[in-house]
């Protein structure tokens, strides 16, 4: 079962992702898609936020939503669903963007829930399997196990290719 993350868990997460990064090892901030649990390392966690208003970008990948303004800086915001291949989800107060850093650039990533911050120890993290001709393997960093359940823990860094960063850079400019 997936626990919900509260605004005052938020807050604590905030100020968690803001510590040293040897505290932050082993660290994985969940959230869930569909019925599904997958893991991002804490260290690339900014911030995490209710939905709002994304404003559409022209010429942009289908999984890349926009843009929202949060506080001053446009940052783009992609919808990890789409960028899985999975069906669209209407957005509702569950949904949350988490804000993280790929490549030195702020990016939203909409989730349908946020759930906790989970140690998982490396000793239960295990390579994905090797699937032949399937692209989704590239963003799994490793599969924790995590009680009896497995969550899928996700490489950041490889949500976007080098070529989507210039596109997505070059539209916000």
């Amino acid at each position: 079962m997936v626990k919900l993350m509260t605004e005052q868990d938020m807050l604590e997460l905030n100020t968690v992702t803001n510590v040293d990064e040897d505290a932050q090892e082993g660290k994985y901030l969940t959230f869930s898609l569909g019925k599904e649990a997958y893991g991002i390392e804490i260290r690339n966690v900014t911030e995490i936020i209710g939905i709002q208003h994304v404003t559409k970008l022209p010429d942009t990948p289908p999984f890349v939503k926009g843009v929202i303004n949060l506080r001053g800086k446009v940052i783009p915001v992609l919808d990890v669903r789409l960028r899985f291949d999975l069906k669209e989800r209407k957005y509702d107060d569950r949904t949350c963007i988490i804000v993280v850093n790929i490549r030195n650039m702020s990016v939203g990533l909409i989730v349908d829930t946020v759930s906790e911050v989970l140690d998982v120890p490396f000793k239960n993290i295990e390579a994905p399997p090797k699937i032949k001709n399937c692209s989704g393997n590239r963003y799994i960093l490793g599969l924790g196990k995590v009680g009896s359940q497995v969550m899928i823990i996700l490489d950041s860094h490889k949500l976007l290719f080098g070529d989507e960063v210039e596109q997505i850079a070059d539209a916000i400019v």
